[in-house]
């Protein structure tokens, strides 16, 4: 089966790992790796023109559904946030507030993506 070259599902994604690649910048400052936030620079515009760009090929409906799929992001990254900070607190010496945000950010995109997945399972099933 031929799939769209755009959705909004994928539009949401790439703009949480837009979120996550501003989220790693902190610790990257902090511990002085210049070449490491040039890379991370560079791939987050990448990333960024290519959301705009899949943004722009999507009926006007299915724009329609980013709202909602923005809204269910931030959901995922504050719970993300919940989850590693219990996570650091139970298993783990306090690490900086750089490394916190960037790993709470990196789970929160990850369920996202999951919770994207299985729903779309869910009603294929």
């Amino acid at each position: 089966m031929q799939q769209a070259p755009s959705s909004p599902e994928r539009i949401s994604v790439a703009v949480g790992v837009c979120v996550v690649m501003l989220a790693t910048l902190p610790r990257y400052m902090a511990g002085g790796h210049e070449t490491r936030q040039t890379l991370i620079a560079i791939a987050f515009t990448l990333v960024a023109v290519a959301a705009i760009v899949q943004w722009r090929l999507l009926p006007v409906l299915s724009r329609q559904r980013l709202p909602k799929l923005f809204k269910r992001l931030v959901a995922m990254l504050l719970l993300g946030t919940v989850i590693m900070g219990g996570w650091h607190a139970l298993f783990t010496d306090w690490i900086s507030w750089q490394v916190f945000i960037s790993h709470g950010a990196t789970l929160g995109v990850l369920l996202h993506a999951v919770s994207l997945w299985w729903s779309k399972e869910r009603q294929l099933g």
